[in-house]
């Protein structure tokens, strides 16, 4: 009787088991970290789903995770991507080398008081815009009715939607189907699966800190600082180390 139902269920379109979580039928945008993706339903980010990140106090590792598939999901076709309260506005120099022009890209800062309702409730509007392909917003304070609302319409208009709490926030209920608590450790990003359609993953998946992209993007960033300041102290003609060997005696004479 056990494997009639079985077989019965299987036959059911949209049913899965818990242990086909790997199958399950789940629209998903890959997250271009290849050891995530194999541990995510669908190898990805769900398409039509909240994905909450949960992240340390005074650190933003959530760049690096999402950044190689926002690029990739804007370079399939027209829109933007919106951004709700970013804590720090993105160094446009930075992410245009990523393949994240400016004009891709509107920065939404509701103003107090109840800001993050205010947040909340322009993340949902963003969601419903046909010219938006992507949401990303840092909610920190937001109660468990209003992330219903925003899966729902994340769900109702298959859109991708990352939203950033803090740490702390793990403990809490969420309508969320997909969890990740993010800890830097050196070298390293540990990404914890919280929550997923499936069962729980015991170990983190170790990723690299930085992409190799971001790397050399935050690497051209560092050296377009040294010329402007190399320009101002009126060193342009020198070589780089003769520049970086002189910016280095400023700072300790300045201090």
């Amino acid at each position: 009787m056990a494997a009639f139902l079985s077989s019965s269920l299987n036959a059911l379109p949209g049913v899965w088991q818990g242990d086909a979580w790997a199958h399950a039928p789940q629209p998903a945008v890959a997250t271009g970290h290849a050891p995530l993706d194999a541990q995510l339903p669908g190898g990805g980010w769900p398409l039509g789903c909240m994905s909450e990140l949960l992240l340390p106090p005074q650190a933003h590792p959530e760049w690096t995770l999402v950044m190689p598939a926002l690029a990739a999901h804007l370079a399939q076709g027209p829109g933007r991507a919106v951004l709700v309260t970013p804590p720090l506005e993105p160094f446009l120099p930075a992410l245009q080398p990523l393949g994240l022009a400016a004009d891709r890209l509107c920065c939404i800062h509701p103003p107090s008081p109840r800001a993050d309702m205010a947040a909340a409730w322009a993340c949902e509007q963003a969601l419903r815009c046909r010219d938006v392909r992507a949401v990303l917003a840092w909610l920190p304070q937001v109660p468990a009715a209003v992330l219903r609302r925003l899966q729902l319409a994340a769900a109702q208009h298959r859109q991708l939607l990352w939203v950033m709490r803090p740490e702390r926030s793990r403990a809490q209920a969420s309508p969320a189907p997909l969890r990740l608590w993010l800890q830097p450790q050196g070298e390293e990003l540990h990404v914890h699966v919280v929550k997923r359609r499936g069962p729980p993953l015991a170990q983190p998946v170790a990723l690299p800190a930085r992409t190799p992209v971001l790397a050399a993007a935050l690497q051209a960033q560092a050296q377009w600082r040294r010329q402007v300041q190399a320009a101002a102290w009126g060193m342009g003609g020198r070589t780089p180390q003769e520049v970086e060997d002189a910016l280095a005696c400023l700072a300790l004479a300045t201090h």
